[in-house]
C-alpha cells in the first residue's frame, strides 16, 4: 500500500467514553492515521454528537455499526476505511470485530479481545479464513523499556530466567463505587458487561501479558486464589497467584483493586541467573538492572545505549516524560505499519512488526479461565489450556 494515512474507523468511544479519546488522540500522534467514520455510542443521538465534535461528514457517522461496516465496505477504495478500532466495553468486543473482518476491514480492539474464551476462538479463526489483521491494544507493551526489558532477558545478558514477580495493585475500587452511579465501575464489575473476571479480567490480563512478553515465555500453570473483598460486589476485586512458565521459571502474579491509596502500579521484576531487572508503570521511562558482581545500572529511555527495539519507541529526548499515549500510539503505528504492508493472499506476521495480535488476545481469555478455574479448585495446580 503507497503511504498514505491511514483511514480508520471506530466502534464506541462517544461523548462520555474515557478510553475512546485515548484511542484518537494515540492515532492521531504519528500522523499516519485519520479518523473518517465512526458509530460512536447506541445512545440515540449521541454518536451523531460525538462525530460533530470530532468534525466528522456528518454522512460517516452512524448510530450502529451494522449500518457503519455495510456502507463502508461499497465506498470507492480512495475514501473506504482501512481499519476499525473497537474501543467499546468488554461484551461487545466481539460482534463488530468479527463483522469488521467479514466485512474486509482490519481490526484494533481493546483488551479483552472478547467476553469469553469461545469467542476469543472463533475471532482467531475469522482472521485465519479471512487472512486479515486484527492487532490488540495491551498498552503496556508499547513503553520503549519494556521493549528494552524484553531484548535485555532475549540477549542472555541476565541469563536464564527463574523467577518473576509481576502486580498490578489499584485502589479505586476500595469502595461500592458501582453503587453510586459511576460508569466505569458499573460495567467493569458487572459480570453480564465485563466477563467472569473481575479484577483478573481488567487488569490480571495486563499483568500475565507483560511477564509473558518481557521473559518470551509462556504460562503453563496456575494456582490462583480470587476474592471479592468489597461486601455487594459481583465479581472478584483482589487475586493472588503463583505461575510456571514453559522455562522453568516460577513466578508471582498479583492484580487487585483495592489496594487503598494506589493509582496505577503495574510494575515487574524479572530475575536470571546472573542479574534482574525491574520496570514500574509509573515510573515509565526507567529501567533497572541488577547485578550478582556489580553495582546496579539505572537505564533510562531516550538514549544512545538503548537496543535498536527500544529507540525504535522512544519519541523524545532524555528527560521530557513520556508514557501512556506513547504507548498506545507505539502499538497503532506498529499496527499501521503492518496494514501498509499487508497484500491479500500475504500472510502478516504480528511479531516482525510487535504488535499484540489475535493469539495473544485468545491468551488472554484462557489465563482468566484457567484463574476461575484453579480458584474453584482443590488442586495445588491448574495446567493453562487455550
Amino acid at each position: 500500500m503507497a503511504k498514505r494515512k491511514l483511514r480508520m474507523g471506530m466502534v464506541g468511544g462517544g461523548l462520555t467514553s474515557f478510553i475512546g479519546p485515548v484511542h484518537r488522540k494515540a492515532a492521531g500522534i504519528d500522523g499516519n492515521i485519520e479518523l473518517v467514520s465512526g458509530a460512536f455510542s447506541v445512545v440515540p443521538g449521541e454518536s451523531a454528537a460525538t462525530g460533530e465534535l470530532l468534525h466528522l461528514d456528518p454522512a460517516r457517522v452512524y448510530e450502529n455499526y451494522q449500518e457503519m461496516f455495510e456502507k463502508e465496505k461499497r465506498m470507492p477504495t480512495d475514501k473506504r476505511l482501512d481499519f476499525v478500532s473497537v474501543v467499546t466495553p468488554n461484551h461487545v468486543h466481539f460482534a463488530p470485530s468479527k463483522l469488521a473482518l467479514e466485512s474486509g476491514f482490519h481490526v484494533l480492539v481493546e483488551k479483552p479481545i472478547a467476553f469469553s474464551l469461545a469467542e476469543a476462538k472463533t475471532l482467531k479463526r475469522v482472521v485465519e479464513k479471512t487472512g486479515l489483521i486484527l492487532g490488540l491494544t495491551h498498552t503496556y507493551t508499547g513503553y520503549p523499556m519494556v521493549k528494552e526489558a524484553k531484548e535485555i532477558v532475549a540477549s542472555g545478558k541476565i541469563g536464564k530466567v527463574r523467577k518473576v514477580y509481576v502486580e498490578y495493585p489499584q485502589g479505586w475500587l476500595s469502595t461500592l463505587l458501582e453503587g453510586s452511579g459511576n460508569e466505569q465501575a458499573s460495567w467493569r464489575t458487572d459480570p453480564k458487561r465485563s466477563g467472569a473476571g473481575g479484577a483478573i479480567g481488567d487488569i490480571g490480563t495486563h499483568a500475565a501479558n507483560l511477564a509473558e512478553y518481557i521473559t518470551g515465555s509462556n504460562i503453563t500453570e496456575i494456582c490462583a486464589l480470587l476474592n471479592t473483598k468489597v461486601k455487594g460486589r459481583k465479581l472478584d476485586d483482589d487475586s493472588s497467584m503463583l505461575l510456571k512458565f514453559d522455562n522453568e521459571a516460577t513466578g508471582v502474579l498479583i492484580a487487585t483493586q483495592v489496594a487503598a491509596g494506589e493509582e496505577n502500579d503495574l510494575n515487574i521484576r524479572v530475575y536470571g541467573e546472573k542479574g534482574g531487572l525491574q520496570w514500574r508503570q509509573e515510573e515509565p521511562n526507567t529501567l533497572v538492572l541488577k547485578w550478582l558482581d556489580r553495582p546496579k545500572e539505572v537505564l533510562r529511555a531516550g538514549w544512545p545505549y538503548l537496543s535498536d527495539l527500544a529507540k525504535k519507541n522512544v519519541r523524545t529526548p532524555a528527560g521530557h516524560p513520556e508514557g501512556y499515549l506513547e504507548a498506545f500510539a507505539n502499538i497503532y503505528k506498529a499496527f499501521g505499519n503492518a496494514v501498509y504492508d499487508y497484500k491479500p493472499g500475504k500472510k502478516i506476521d504480528p511479531e516482525k512488526y510487535d504488535f499484540p495480535d489475535v493469539d495473544h488476545g485468545v491468551r488472554g481469555m484462557a489465563f482468566v479461565n484457567t484463574a476461575i478455574k484453579s480458584a474453584m479448585s482443590n488442586a495445588k495446580w491448574t495446567k493453562f489450556k487455550v
